[in-house]
C-alpha cells in the first residue's frame, strides 16, 4: 500500500469508526514483528511533534503510540517518547544527579537503557537482568550521577530489535562546561520500512520475531567504507527492507537546514540509532573528530573530503569552523538510491546559497581512526599483563533452517560468559568470521581501548569506545578495567543479530546479584 492510499484508508477507517463507535486497527509498517506483543496497533490520527529538550535532573519520558510524518504525505505508525521521534534530548551538566522517570502508556512492556554511559548496574535498563520491564500503565525512575561528559543515547532494551525500530529512542548529553561551541547540533541517523517493502514481508509477519528463520543478506561496504546496494547472499542478513532513511526522524526534503553564522565553531553530535552503517561527507569545510562514543580524542587533526563512517550504536562528535559562507551538504556516500534522504543542509545566516550539489557517487577515502590524532600512550598496551583474556569469534550459520549469529559457535544464553573480578585488567579479541555481516559489538557499563586492528597496533590517539564495528575478516584487540560490578550484556548492536544469538555476558564473580525477575512478566532483554 502506498502512503497516499494509506492516509486515505486511515481517514476512511476513522470516519467509519465514528459512525459505528467501533475500534479499528492498522498493520504496523515500521516493524513486521508487532504480533509478538500485540496483534495490532490502534488507529490514531495523532501526529508526532518536534523533539524538545529536557533537563536531566528531573526528566519525564512517556512512551505512547503516534504517527510520524517522515516527509509530506508519508506517515508511519511509531512508538515514541513524549510523542516525538527521536524522543526529547536529555541534557545535564557534569556532576549533577540524573532522574529520568519513564511512564508507559503503550500496551506492551518497555524499558530504558542509556547506551554507552557507565551507569550503576541497577540502572542499566535490561529487563530480566537488572529490572523487570515497565508494564503498561506503570513507571520507573532511573537515577545516577552524571560524572562522564559526552554524547550518548537512550533506547528501550525490552524486545529492542523491534522497539528501537519503532522509534523508542533519543539522545542523552552530559555537558562539560570546559568544552563549548557556538552551535551544537545532534543528528540521529535511522532507517525505516516504508509501504514499498510491506509486500516483501507478508510471509514473515507471523514468524517468531527472534529473527530466527529470516533470510538476510549483508549491506556491504567497499574499500573506502561506502555503502553499496544490499545484495542477497546466503547465509547473510537482508537489510534491503529498510528503504527510507532519515535524520532526526525526517527525510531530506522535510529537514530544516542547520543554521550557522560565519565565524561559528560548530559541533555535530552524530548518533547511529539504526541497523546500517552510514558514511558521511561534509562539503565545503574541513573538520576534526573531537570524540568517539563520548570519549575525547587527543589532539584531533583537521581533515577535508574524507568520509566519516558511523556504525549502529556508535557516536561521533565532529567540529568545524564556519568559514565558507553559503549553503552546504552533509550527505551519505554510496551507490544505493535510498541514501538520497540521508543528507542535511548547512546554511549560513543571511546567505543566498552556493552552487553546492550532492555527489554521493564520488569515491572518497574514509578517516582511519587507527592512525588519527596525536600518538601517545593510553591506559593500556599490548605489552601489559592481563588478568583475563577472552577471544570472541563472531560467526553466522544456519541451524535447522534458522539463521543464527554466534559467539564462539554458540548462541545466547548458551554462550560462555566473560568472567572477571573487580579490578581485573581484561583483554578481548574480536574475530569476525562471518562472510558478509558487520558486527558492531557493544559492551554495557564500560569503556574499552582499541589496541590493535588486524595485528597492527594503533598509531594515533588512543581510541576509547563502547561500540566497535568489526567487519568480515577483521580482528581487533581491546582492553578495559573491570571497574563497574554487575552482570553486563555484551552484544552486537545490529539488534537483529543480537536477537538471533550474538550476545554474551560480562559477569563479575564477586558481585552479589539480588534482583529476581518476575516470572509472570514478559521480560525480553533483546
Amino acid at each position: 500500500m502506498n502512503k497516499a492510499l494509506l492516509g486515505k484508508t486511515i481517514l476512511g477507517i476513522f470516519v467509519l469508526s465514528s459512525i459505528l463507535a467501533g475500534c479499528s486497527t492498522v498493520k504496523d509498517a515500521k516493524s513486521t514483528s508487532v504480533s509478538k506483543e500485540t496483534a495490532s496497533t490502534a488507529v490514531s490520527l495523532k501526529q508526532t511533534v518536534k523533539p524538545t529538550e529536557l533537563n536531566g535532573e528531573q526528566a519525564t519520558l512517556t512512551a505512547e503510540a503516534s504517527n510520524l510524518e517522515v516527509e509530506k504525505g508519508t506517515s508511519l505508525p511509531v512508538w515514541t517518547f513524549n510523542n516525538s521521534v527521536p524522543g526529547p534530548q536529555i541534557r545535564i551538566k557534569k556532576g549533577k544527579t540524573v532522574n529520568i522517570t519513564v511512564k508507559n502508556q503503550l500496551t506492551v512492556p518497555i524499558s530504558l537503557h542509556i547506551h554507552g554511559y557507565p551507569v550503576p548496574f541497577k540502572m542499566d535498563g535490561v529487563p530480566g537482568i537488572t529490572q523487570n520491564a515497565i508494564a503498561p500503565g506503570k513507571s520507573f525512575t532511573y537515577t545516577f550521577k552524571a560524572t562522564v561528559p559526552g554524547t550518548y543515547w537512550y533506547h528501550s532494551h525490552q524486545d529492542s530489535v523491534n522497539q528501537v525500530d519503532k522509534g523508542l529512542y533519543g539522545s542523552f548529553v552530559v555537558e562539560d562546561e570546559l568544552v563549548k561551541a557556538d552551535r551544537d547540533y545532534t543528528l540521529m541517523l535511522d532507517e525505516w520500512m516504508s509501504s514499498s517493502s510491506e509486500g516483501d514481508h507478508e510471509g514473515m509477519k507471523n514468524m517468531d520475531m527472534s529473527m530466527h528463520g529470516m533470510d538476510h543478506s549483508s549491506t556491504k561496504t567497499d574499500s573506502s567504507g561506502q555503502n553499496e546496494q544490499p545484495t542477497s547472499t546466503q547465509p547473510g542478513h537482508d537489510m534491503s527492507m529498510y528503504d527510507l532513511y532519515t535524520i532526526n526522524g525526517q527525510t531530506y526534503n522535510s529537514l530544516q537546514p542547520l543554521q550557522v553564522t560565519q565565524g561559528d565553531t560548530v559541533r555535530l553530535r552524530l548518533i547511529n540509532a539504526g541497523y546500517l552503517s552510514h558514511s558521511l561527507h561534509l562539503h565545503g569545510h574541513r573538520y576534526r573528530i573531537i570524540a568517539t562514543d563520548g570519549n575525547p580524542v587527543s589532539d584531533p587533526k583537521w581533515v577535508k573530503d574524507k568520509l566519516l563512517s558511523i556504525a549502529p550504536g556508535e557516536r561521533v562528535d565532529i567540529e568545524f569552523q564556519a568559514d565558507n559562507p553559503g549553503t552546504w551538504y552533509l550527505e551519505e556516500h554510496g551507490s544505493s538510491p535510498r541514501i538520497s534522504n540521508m543528507k542535511q543542509r548547512i546554511q549560513y545566516t543571511n546567505e543566498q546559497g552556493t552552487n553546492d550539489q550532492p555527489d554521493p557517487l564520488t569515491k572518497l577515502p574514509a578517516v582511519d581512526l587507527t592512525s588519527y590524532g596525536k600518538s601517545q600512550a593510553g591506559r593500556f598496551s599490548l605489552n601489559d599483563v592481563y588478568d583475563v583474556s577472552y577471544t570472541m569469534n563472531l560467526g553466522t550459520r544456519e541451524q535447522q533452517g534458522k539463521q543464527e549469529y554466534t559467539i564462539n559457535n554458540k548462541v545466547y544464553p548458551d554462550t560462555e560468559p566473560l568472567s572477571v573480578q573487580t579490578g581485573d585488567k581484561v583483554k578481548v579479541r574480536f574475530v569476525n568470521t562471518s562472510a558478509n555481516d558487520d558486527h558492531p559489538m557493544h559492551l554495557h557499563g564500560h569503556t574499552f581501548q582499541i589496541l590493535s586492528k588486524n595485528g597492527i597496533p594503533l598509531k594515533g590517539s588512543p581510541v576509547y569506545k563502547d561500540t566497535l564495528n568489526v567487519k568480515p575478516g577483521e580482528e581487533y584487540i581491546v582492553a578495559f578495567t573491570a571497574n563497574n560490578p554487575g552482570d553486563w550484556m555484551f552484544h552486537c548492536h545490529d539488534l537483529h543479530h543480537a536477537s538471533a544469538g550474538m550476545v554474551t555476558d560480562l559477569k563479575y564473580n564477586d558481585f552479589q546479584k539480588t534482583f529476581q525477575p518476575d516470572p509472570n512478566l514478559n521480560n525480553t532483554p533483546e
